[in-house]
């Protein structure tokens, strides 16, 4: 099930937020939720339920463990070294044993030896998300013991809580274990949530799904007949995709957790604004940023050590963030691909120059987001030859003018213009300083809830004739 779909905006949202609120006391309401959240994740395929409850017992056993042995350090160590062997090996298992297997069977093929059989495995839901998030708790465990939960169902609340289940934000328990036990419900924060939670149902269903609709016609096309144009028109609409497919289900996850009373924290801030790809991690996927730097940046020793010690640490942390997304060699060289662009700019120093003048600035703007762009190539195309393929096309080499076909009046029509036009400026803050200024305004609030309404109108009636509503994390 997804935020954007008719069955959940219909019936199980309303009906869990009615009986939520029923409910008398805290404990009752995080049971409820518990249960909502099983439900939720199960709806479409009931087994892969089983892996994440299996996957909350063992650690939530791992938590009381590493706690009732923590001044034994040998031992703690032991049993913290266990938990993660077993969440790296769930996730190995489900996301990447079969393309493992498939390299394999290549090498096997030089040697001229029977390749292994690949079994279909079904890959869970959002298992990156929760893995990562059972791993922050035990090792926060290990690094302070009086965190740990000895409650199993509100550690598979955290776990579980359904907001934040499929796609993030990353939730590390120490910033939500007082909310579990208790936290604030108000009017105010629930129409804050529902704001929020339209605002980003609008960014999935009106742009990303518009502009995912042009991204996937130009690279499912023949590569032959597109020109240098259409394939940035391509490379550009998925940038725009991607970016409010995921913030988009961020604000709705944030959103919802408002509803219920929880603060999620922030995933984006204007990604596409940044003058560095150093400060568009800061901007993107926030919470992948943090967790990679707190539990694998420093403590492999971070900037604190040698210059070639540092670039090493930041290309295993760019692999293994290509990785995390998926598993394909596209998604290991697009994490090189910051990787390298980082270490650049930490080697040459760019930084010095950010606020120099506007001149400057827009220039460090033009780099970055032509790293960025390029970057999405590999991200979006299904193998390494395609990926090369499109960025050939994308700067005229190896374009045939014989066979070029003119998509241009097909794709650039009146909506996806205007598409474009909201994409571009929901891209920076203009907007939100705009809303900001507006609620001030005499009526300005009443005004405000009015158009959110009707742009929740709109969205039920796109969602409703459309067929066409993907999700680029959703395996993630």
């Amino acid at each position: 099930m997804v935020f954007s779909s008719i069955v959940f905006l219909s019936f199980f949202l309303p009906i869990t937020i009615a009986v939520y609120y029923i409910l008398p006391k805290n404990n009752w309401r995080n049971l409820f939720l518990l249960f909502a959240s099983l439900f939720f994740y199960a709806w479409g395929e009931p087994k892969i339920v089983f892996v994440m409850v299996f996957s909350i017992c063992v650690n939530y056993i791992a938590g009381i463990l590493i706690a009732k042995f923590r001044e034994r350090k040998n031992v703690s160590r032991l049993i913290l070294a266990g938990s993660i062997f077993f969440n790296f090996g769930i996730l190995f298992y489900y996301k990447y044993f079969n393309f493992f297997i498939s390299n394999v069977n290549i090498f096997r093929s030089f040697l001229e030896q029977a390749p292994f059989v690949v079994t279909h495995v079904l890959l869970p839901i959002g298992i990156s998300f929760y893995t990562f998030q059972s791993m922050s708790y035990v090792i926060d465990v290990f690094r302070n013991g009086d965190i740990v939960q000895k409650n199993i169902f509100k550690l598979g609340l955290f776990v579980a809580l359904f907001p934040q289940l499929i796609a993030g934000p990353i939730v590390r328990y120490k910033d939500i274990q007082s909310q579990i036990g208790e936290r604030e419900h108000s009017v105010d924060k629930a129409t804050i949530g529902f704001e929020r939670f339209i605002i980003g149902l609008a960014k999935k269903v009106i742009i990303a799904n518009t502009m995912g609709s042009i991204a996937d016609f130009i690279f499912g096309i023949n590569p032959i007949t597109v020109g240098s144009g259409i394939a940035w028109v391509g490379i550009l609409a998925y940038s725009f995709q991607i970016f409010f497919d995921f913030s988009g289900y961020s604000d709705m996850a944030i959103g919802l957790g408002k509803i219920f009373g929880f603060d999620l924290l922030e995933n984006f801030n204007y990604p596409y604004i940044s003058k560095s790809i150093s400060e568009f991690w800061k901007r993107w996927h926030i919470s992948l940023s943090n967790w990679f730097k707190d539990y694998l940046y420093i403590p492999l020793g971070g900037n604190r050590v040698g210059m070639e010690r540092m670039y090493l640490n930041l290309s295993i942390v760019f692999i293994c963030t290509g990785i995390w997304h998926g598993a394909n060699w596209t998604f290991l060289i697009w994490g090189l691909w910051h990787g390298l662009f980082i270490m650049i700019e930490k080697f040459t120093n760019i930084h010095k120059y950010e606020g120099k003048n506007y001149g400057v600035n827009s220039l460090l703007h033009i780099y970055t987001l032509f790293v960025v762009t390029v970057g999405w190539v590999f991200f979006r195309s299904e193998s390494i030859k395609q990926a090369g393929q499109f960025i050939m096309r994308m700067f005229g080499f190896g374009v045939s003018k014989i066979h070029i076909v003119n998509y241009g009046s097909y794709l650039m029509t009146s909506k996806n213009l205007i598409v474009v036009v909201l994409a571009i400026i929901l891209s920076t803050p203009i907007l939100k300083k705009l809303s900001e200024k507006f609620s001030s305004v005499k009526n300005g609030r009443a005004i405000k809830n009015g158009l959110l309404i009707l742009l929740l109108a709109l969205c039920y009636v796109i969602l409703s004739k459309a067929t066409y509503n993907p999700f680029i994390y959703f395996n993630f």
